[in-house]
């Protein structure tokens, strides 16, 4: 798949019984590695796809068993639960030799399973209460100067999602601090050709690089387990992206993306846990 477009490299064919067939697209990687927020995206997809009522995700929860190459994949969803208010939809995306294969869906390889849960995000009414931290610290549009993701960058060989994006990370605020408090990250984000959707705002929940930068683990950091929640729809314009971490053990650690529309609502809440990449 050439298309660089995120609406295409969510695109998903109904293959039947709650099957559905589509591509991890390359331009979606981090290194060569398909980017976990876009097939967390590809899930809620999958499940929005097969609720057919106009519902959107507003919480997806995914476990990463592998990481699978650009290619064909495959999505099988299961419904949990189809309420008038919630559904629940359980997802798996799965690749392997036999992507196509109709005979047997289990000899799929899992690479992410995930749970669905299907209802209406609150949109167009004020929050009774809301503590924003990115509003007082971001602008809702990238500072004059601070350089998009491309070539001569020095994330561009890391980073394929900038094919696809318009990606903006601080890099002042991916060093170390010397007082010792945790790594702040920001990036401003929106998707090339297209308003940024759900789907994209979801993806923006894992957009960051490892918090682990902070304390100088530089490595591919896999993901184990990550949660996102969908608050409210996004403006079509900038995201800020704030992520930010609680405890960077000496195996594992957490990481916490809050995402930000241009109009100032948050987005997304997502939270992962992953495994803190080895010293060089």
């Amino acid at each position: 798949m050439n298309s660089t477009l995120f609406t295409d490299a969510m695109a998903l064919t109904p293959a039947g019984d709650g099957v559905y067939d589509g591509e991890l697209n390359e331009h979606w990687t981090i290194g060569p590695r398909v980017h976990g927020g876009a097939m967390l995206a590809l899930c809620a997809n999958a499940a929005r796809m097969e609720h057919a009522g106009g519902a959107e995700p507003i919480a997806v929860s995914g476990s990463f068993l592998w990481a699978p190459e650009p290619g064909p994949m495959r999505v099988v969803t299961t419904v949990r639960k189809r309420g008038r208010r919630i559904s629940l939809i359980d997802v798996e995306l799965n690749q392997g030799d036999r992507v196509g294969d109709e005979r047997s869906r289990e000899e799929q390889k899992v690479a992410v399973r995930a749970a669905v849960t299907l209802g209406d995000p609150e949109h167009h009414v004020p929050p009774l209460l809301s503590v924003n931290p990115v509003v007082p610290l971001m602008m809702p549009e990238p500072p004059p100067g601070l350089e998009p993701i491309g070539p001569g960058h020095p994330m561009e060989d890391i980073v394929h999602l900038a094919h696809g994006c318009d990606i903006r990370p601080s890099l002042t605020t991916f060093t170390p601090r010397t007082d010792g408090g945790p790594p702040i990250i920001e990036y401003w984000v929106r998707p090339k050709g297209v308003a940024p959707d759900v789907l994209f705002a979801l993806l923006c929940g894992d957009v960051s690089a490892p918090v682990t930068f902070g304390v100088n683990r530089m490595g591919w950091a896999p993901t184990v387990q990550l949660t996102a929640y969908l608050r409210a729809l996004p403006a079509d314009g900038w995201l800020r992206v704030l992520c930010t971490t609680v405890q960077i053990g000496q195996d594992w650690f957490d990481e916490d993306h809050i995402v930000v529309d241009c109009e100032g609502r948050i987005i997304v809440q997502s939270r992962q846990l992953a495994l803190v990449p080895p010293a060089q």
